[in-house]
């Protein structure tokens, strides 16, 4: 799976994950994993491909005050990025929060791109819809030093913002998993056939993604799996990720091997939207063989799991495996809301799988379990029951701000509800706003119940 090919093609690509514009950042286990299994695949067949990642500070060149030493880390593969901070865009003139770059600085990337010779042709990604400003800037600083080499924009930005992501000054805009669309690039872009181009359906033929180009790896994001059986009203990934398939556990654990062999990599960080789903295909035989493997590896959760496959076997299994950083999407403790939004968990699976992870070891403050905050009409008084709900059964509310995303099926409702012109600028998709915030939850009440989460787990 890591193989190249025999021959080189003279052909190079440039891959670019560009900065994040906010509000607020944090390294919570942020790759470009779509981006580097697009270099991966480009590598094998046998194209010369370099990347920057304008979040990783070890490509900061011009400001010492940037450097890594002065960054704070975890030994869990997360931390602070840099930050640089900049005028507001107009949009949010009235809003009460410093605005800010996060990651290196412009010239270092500016710097950076002038070390490399020119590429045949240059992939940038996108991550949120609301951090297009950094997508914008990295196609005007590629523009400004390598003119006339084609530029393609590819991501959940442009997946879901199409239309705006016109605007970006891409050359050609890629909308879904960018490898389905990577054999006609090539041969538009750069007169060349792929030789390999992997199955959409068949996880286990894609090589590992490309991270050894990139400097100072502390973590590897791994995906088991693509998509989700559920569609809750709220999430993007049927819209990212219209189907459903999965990897083989035991190539899951030839990976994450292989990181660790390799490259002393510890900290795994899993980015599935249905690790738990169908339990005895992955997460079940993947926690056996890591039990037995014994390898001193971490494995994060940031995503949000299935609270409703939770058993005594499946927690014990994990806690075992090394499994340390579990956060479970339960979103709401009002029954109605959870029918209305997708019907994927209710309150008695939460109770239930909060017994069998703490039989297994995990303490409360472990259990973490994502609230959503500002969804179309909800009132701050659901927000309070449900956080009250979550710490008297001994877990960690968490917190989840709603960011309205095009296409989902709360959408319209998001746009009806919003103050916001939310169909017009993504800029106001951002969840730091509150999007869809409302008399009975405004920003002050939203505040309130942030500083709530923050007492900790009551007992019960």
């Amino acid at each position: 799976m890591t193989g190249q090919a025999k021959s080189k093609r003279h052909k190079s690509i440039l891959l670019v994950n560009p900065w994040i514009y906010d509000f607020a950042a944090y390294d919570f286990w942020i790759k470009p994993m779509g981006l580097m299994t697009l270099g991966a695949i480009l590598r094998k067949n046998g194209f010369d491909v370099t990347a920057i990642d304008c979040l990783n500070p070890a490509y900061e060149t011009q400001n010492p005050a940037l450097s890594i030493s002065r960054l704070k880390r975890t030994p869990l593969g997360t931390g602070e990025f840099q930050k640089t901070h900049i005028p507001k865009p107009d949009a949010f003139s009235d809003f009460p929060r410093r605005y800010s770059r996060y990651g290196i600085s412009i010239a270092s990337f500016h710097s950076a791109l002038l070390r490399l010779p020119a590429p045949d042709m240059i992939l940038v990604t996108s991550m949120m819809t609301y951090w297009y400003p950094g997508v914008f800037e990295a196609i005007r600083q590629v523009r400004a030093v390598f003119p006339g080499v084609p530029v393609v924009a590819g991501g959940g930005y442009v997946t879901l913002c199409r239309g705006h992501a016109a605007s970006s000054g891409a050359d050609v805009l890629v909308e879904g998993p960018g490898e389905y669309a990577l054999a006609s690039l090539c041969r538009d872009i750069l007169n060349e056939d792929l030789d390999f181009v992997p199955s959409p359906g068949n996880l286990d033929a894609y090589p590992y993604p490309a991270f050894d180009l990139l400097p100072r790896n502390d973590q590897i994001p791994i995906l088991t799996s693509r998509g989700c059986p559920f569609d809750c009203t709220y999430c993007a990934s049927r819209l990212l990720y219209p189907s459903f398939a999965r990897r083989n556990p035991d190539r899951v654990v030839e990976e994450i091997e292989f990181w660790y062999k390799k490259h002393g990599i510890v900290n795994f960080s899993f980015y599935d939207d249905a690790l738990l789903i169908r339990p005895e295909e992955m997460i079940i035989p993947l926690a056996k063989e890591l039990g037995k493997k014994g390898l001193p590896c971490r494995f994060h959760c940031p995503n949000g799991l299935h609270l409703r496959e939770v058993t005594e076997e499946i927690a014990g299994l994990m806690f075992h495996a090394g499994f340390e950083t579990i956060r479970f999407g339960f979103e709401t403790s009002e029954e109605s809301r959870q029918r209305s939004t997708g019907g994927k968990v209710k309150n008695r699976d939460l109770e239930r799988a909060i017994a069998c992870l703490k039989r297994a070891g995990y303490r409360g403050r472990d259990i973490g379990v994502y609230l959503l905050c500002g969804l179309p009409g909800q009132d701050a008084a659901e927000v309070r029951n449900s956080i009250d709900y979550v710490s008297a059964r001994g877990a960690r509310p968490i917190i989840a701000e709603y960011s309205p995303i095009p296409g989902t099926a709360l959408w319209d409702q998001a746009v009806a509800a919003s103050p916001f012109p939310i169909a017009e600028e993504p800029l106001f998709h951002n969840n730091t706003l509150l999007p869809c915030r409302n008399d009975r939850l405004d920003y002050a009440m939203y505040r309130a119940l942030k500083m709530l989460t923050r007492q900790g787990v009551q007992k019960g």
